[in-house]
């Protein structure tokens, strides 16, 4: 039996108990599962998937192309080396995900197809009631601490906005995150609208196909190019260093490298921003007009993808490609008609225009019989969140591998529980202590820090943050990494009961 494969099950009984319940197979379910099986190995426990098989985005997603917009030996686990180029493509990465199952046994605790409709919280108990569908029926779990796993966006649609005149044209419109299995490019003319790492994915892996394809970009995006080798690993290998003194020693040269050009991009925006444009113009040529690739913004206010051996641009020089930068007027029978007055034509329009944010998994949550409201909340380092008891959310790095968070979290939740199983405690809250009193409440996010589309929409469904790093997902894993292991769980922040 493969991993992808969900293994049989008994009929369940009416209600199912667990230590733990973790929401969500994706790179954070499977990362918090294995952590669990390794630190609290007396602990039940359970993950619930809502797909039919592991890996969330990389299993979801099947556009041309799809792969990783950011190193797999920070996106891969501590736990397990990752020997393969540094940017992989999904099918890649599911193989990984797969092994990190097969090899310690994760599978028996994977329940997939299980979307979950409800999550309550009861004072009286100390316990969460899950409510989960399951093929029309009903499955309930109780659990003692709720992990969420599940990511932070909405699986079932991607965001495309609605121009006027969309109903008149008469090709296929085409999102990425729902693109079809049977959809023909061949000899057609194709637009991409959007500039992001979907974009420099798909782009590059139609252009032999297509007639031609063209991206529409209402702005420029950063792009980091280059070769999809990591010359340091390639270098220990030849030393026969073991794989395991590898990933560790380049994942540690990898975030030192991200770290500081992090700080040079906010202390010397001018000069990166030259850098980046710098390696582009040497994939396109010094001759190449840069109107279409230099941002209005500052480098790492959106996210910036590496560019495997340049391959968008290259489609770009061999003529199978172009981008335009201009705003949509309209939709018309045959293509796009821009406010500058010019008209594209295409068979096939891709909206790479980004996702919807999903708040804790779009779950209906209730504390106490009360219904939850996010945005209520104030957030005790991106992870825990007051008036919310035993339960801990995994949300990432922006500007590094999402999974460096998976790992040090984990550590946080095992360290908690057998804290709270040390002094016989049942439940667990994060509160604002005396010294916080009177400490402004901000968006969960600076706009001035980080931007992207999809945040801003979804802003006022997410917690607020405070003035103080405690009260804030300061997306800095360079400090995290130390802050985090040496958090007091005896602080005032934490009240136990």
């Amino acid at each position: 039996m493969t991993a992808t494969q969900a293994r049989p099950r008994p009929d369940s009984p009416k209600t199912e108990h667990f230590d733990v319940l973790i929401v969500g197979a994706g790179i954070s379910g499977v990362g918090a599962a294995y952590h669990l099986t390794k630190q609290r190995p007396g602990t039940s426990f359970v993950v619930l998937e809502g797909l039919d098989s592991f890996g969330g985005t990389w299993w979801m997603h099947r556009y041309p192309g799809i792969r990783s917009d950011s190193d797999l030996y920070t996106f891969g686990y501590r736990f397990k080396p990752w020997v393969g180029a540094p940017i992989a493509s999904a099918e890649e990465i599911l193989k990984y995900m797969g092994e990190v199952i097969e090899e310690n046994d994760l599978g028996k605790h994977i329940r997939y197809n299980h979307r979950i409709a409800s999550a309550t919280w009861s004072s009286r108990d100390n316990t969460w009631t899950i409510e989960a569908t399951v093929n029309g029926e009903t499955r309930r779990f109780t659990a003692n601490f709720l992990w969420m796993c599940q990511g932070y966006y909405r699986h079932s649609e991607g965001y495309t906005p609605e121009w006027p005149g969309m109903d008149t044209f008469k090709g296929e419109i085409v999102h990425p995150q729902t693109w079809p299995e049977d959809l023909d490019l061949k000899g057609k003319k194709v637009i991409c609208i959007g500039s992001g790492a979907t974009t420099a994915t798909v782009v590059p892996a139609i252009a032999a196909d297509v007639e031609h394809v063209t991206v529409l970009q209402r702005s420029p995006t950063y792009f980091i190019p280059g070769r999809n080798v990591n010359d340091l690993a390639e270098q220990l290998r030849e030393l026969e260093i073991p794989e395991m003194w590898i990933h560790e020693i380049v994942r540690r040269r990898i975030l030192k490298d991200q770290d500081l050009f992090t700080k040079r991009s906010f202390e010397e925006p001018e000069v990166v921003k030259q850098e980046l444009l710098g390696a582009v113009k040497m994939y396109l040529g010094e001759d190449a007009d840069m109107t279409d690739w230099t941002p209005t913004y500052r480098p790492w206010r959106q996210r910036i993808a590496f560019v495997p051996d340049g391959d968008i641009f290259e489609g770009v020089k061999a003529g199978k490609a172009s981008v335009v930068t201009d705003e949509i007027e309209s939709f018309t029978e045959k293509g796009i008609c821009l406010k500058s007055g010019r008209e594209l034509e295409a068979d096939v329009i891709i909206t790479a225009t980004g996702f919807n944010l999903s708040v804790l998994g779009d779950i209906k949550f209730t504390i106490d019989e009360k219904p939850l409201n996010f945005a209520d909340t104030v957030t005790y380092r991106g992870m825990m969140f007051t008036g919310i008891p035993n339960m801990l959310w995994i949300f990432g790095y922006f500007r590094a591998s999402w999974t460096l968070r998976v790992d040090l979290l984990s550590d946080f939740v095992c360290r908690l529980l057998a804290h709270m199983e040390a002094k016989g405690a049942k439940r667990v809250d994060v509160q604002l202590r005396p010294e916080d009193k009177g400490m402004e409440l901000l968006s969960w996010m600076d706009t001035e820090n980080f931007n992207p589309g999809y945040l801003l929409r979804s802003m006022h469904l997410l917690p607020k943050r405070g003035t103080k790093p405690e009260w804030q997902h300061t997306q800095d894993y360079w400090r995290e990494k130390d802050w985090i292991p040496a958090i007091d769980l005896d602080g005032p922040e934490f009240a136990y009961s």
